[in-house]
């Protein structure tokens, strides 16, 4: 089950022990306010699992999911303000993409699988945080160096400018590449799981072939024969 090209080191299952460690209700994880974070995880059959992320005032949250593995490849998702407005609610959908304005306080997501009895979900999730103020720190750290830059060429503000829009784009690029992984691990699964079905009703018609054949050879062979008794 949930074979991906992704490390598996990056997969991780809940356990009940770290999720009674959190404040918030059990049920649910926090990561830390990284700008850029991606998660696989398994969500059993009959299960909701849910996360929290703490945010700042006028930052941005986009949460892109897909469901990589399992029946129906599909599954429930909510995304909760921290006064506990809904969102975003996403029924059965096998992924998504949203991105919110956000406030102080924790927003929760929540990937929902209790409408499944038998088959369990991967599911693969990517945070990315923008203008949580840790970039413009570093602008400001930058500037109090800014003195007597009339004569260069070109300005320490430049050079910030520069290295900022190469960071961006390295970082998009990475995220590209972590979405196309993700497609790609559905995709696999998805021919996997053709390919066993296919195997499987060749073989049961194999078998009907073999006992209709059997059948046949039987009933001409009795149309054959002399059933009538020799008198003596």
């Amino acid at each position: 089950m949930g074979r991906m090209p992704l490390p598996w080191s990056r997969r991780l299952l809940l356990p009940l022990g770290c999720l009674a460690l959190l404040l918030p209700p059990p049920g649910a994880a926090e990561f830390s306010p990284s700008l850029d974070s991606d998660f696989t995880f398994t969500l059993p059959a009959g299960r909701k699992e849910c996360f929290y992320q703490p945010m700042r005032k006028e930052a941005s949250l986009e949460l892109e999911y897909q469901v990589l593995d399992g029946a129906g490849l599909d599954v429930d998702f909510h995304l909760l303000s921290p006064n506990g407005e809904t969102l975003v609610f996403d029924e059965r959908k096998s992924d998504g993409v949203h991105t919110v304005e956000t406030e102080d306080g924790d927003y929760m997501f929540c990937f929902d699988n209790t409408f499944s009895t038998i088959s369990e979900k991967v599911i693969f999730f990517e945070l990315i945080l923008d203008n949580m103020g840790e970039d413009g720190q570093n602008q400001e750290d930058w500037k109090k160096y800014v003195t007597g830059t009339d004569l260069l060429d070109m300005k320490l503000e430049d050079i910030l400018e520069s290295i900022n829009s190469v960071k961006a784009r390295l970082s998009k690029s990475v995220q590209i590449q972590t979405l196309l992984r993700a497609f790609e691990a559905r995709d696999r699964n998805i021919q996997e799981s053709n390919f066993d079905r296919v195997n499987f009703w060749s073989m049961v018609n194999l078998g009907v072939m073999v006992v209709v054949s059997a059948v046949q050879v039987y009933m001409l062979k009795s149309l054959f024969e002399d059933k009538r008794k020799s008198r003596t």
